[in-house]
């Protein structure tokens, strides 16, 4: 098992200003860190690359699409512009040496039809991501796409989903990922929903159902440690936390109200708990 935490809760564009966050994160006893990539600079991630190798943390990343690089889009073009896209979070991936890229990459976010995903779009959403898994297995990288709620899309909403989604595109670099927190909205059981993905799910985010320290809300934390755990899993366990430390963030995550006292009080109590609930 390795510990991460996700620097959204701090920035969704890690500069040097982060390095000093970093370290605390180290210190807490963290493996790693979770990078958002939602840009498309290469360069800029060299330097980033060795304040991690210097820190000796790992890490892996979270990226999202947005509807100019849709790889459900009818139009051509715009999943030409997703997949190259996606080419160069890879390539991101690559430079900061990261294990795994995480994130609802499948479709934009918070962009709705008005319907549920149809038989056209899941089969764009294959080509597109095989080709993508096929560069990924270049660069030793897993993708490993999240399925949402309900609320932030329309495409992949359930473990059900996503599993099926990684059979059909059927490649050793394409697994999917387990969030708590969507979850524990559209899931009838956290252990169900673990047993659905298993053999598929190479990512697990910890999120509590308020988006805050975990341990301190609603999911169902006995039956997720349990279940994920009886799979035999054995990666990261990255905390995912939103606060209202970036406007643009916290309206995207609908965080209107702080759900905790400080982010050390997420990062320190939520290793704790999480290093609690494992032994358990």
């Amino acid at each position: 098992m390795k510990l991460g935490m996700n620097l959204l809760l701090w920035t969704g564009f890690v500069t040097e200003a982060e390095y000093p966050v970093m370290a605390k994160i180290k210190a807490a006893g963290y493996d790693g860190v979770e990078l958002p990539i939602f840009d498309e600079d290469v360069s800029r991630y060299k330097a980033i690359r060795a304040e991690l190798d210097r820190q000796g943390l790992k890490c892996t990343t979270v990226t999202v699409m947005n509807p100019d690089s849709n790889p459900i889009s009818p139009d051509a073009s715009i999943r030409a512009a997703a997949l190259e896209r996606l080419k160069k979070i890879i390539e991101i991936n690559h430079t900061l040496g990261s294990e795994a890229m995480c994130g609802p990459y499948h479709s934009p976010l918070g962009v709705f039809s008005g319907g549920g995903p149809t038989a056209e779009e899941k089969g764009r959403a294959v080509e597109v991501l095989r080709k993508a898994a096929d560069f990924a297995k270049q660069a030793n990288l897993t993708m490993a796409i999240e399925y949402l709620n309900r609320f932030e899309c329309y495409f992949l909403t359930t473990a059900k989903d996503a599993t099926a989604l990684v059979k059909e595109v059927n490649h050793p670099n394409f697994r999917c990922m387990y969030d708590t927190f969507h979850a524990h909205i559209e899931e009838k059981s956290q252990a169900s929903a673990i047993a659905t993905a298993n053999g598929s799910f190479a990512h697990v985010h910890i999120s509590e159902n308020d988006r805050g320290t975990p341990g301190t809300g609603q999911v169902h934390w006995d039956e997720a440690f349990s279940a994920i755990k009886k799979t035999g899993y054995d990666g990261w366990l990255v905390i995912e936390a939103f606060g209202r430390a970036l406007p643009d963030l916290a309206a995207a995550t609908r965080v209107w109200r702080d759900l905790f006292p400080t982010p050390e009080d997420v990062y320190v109590n939520g290793i704790a708990f999480i290093k609690k609930m494992w032994a358990k």
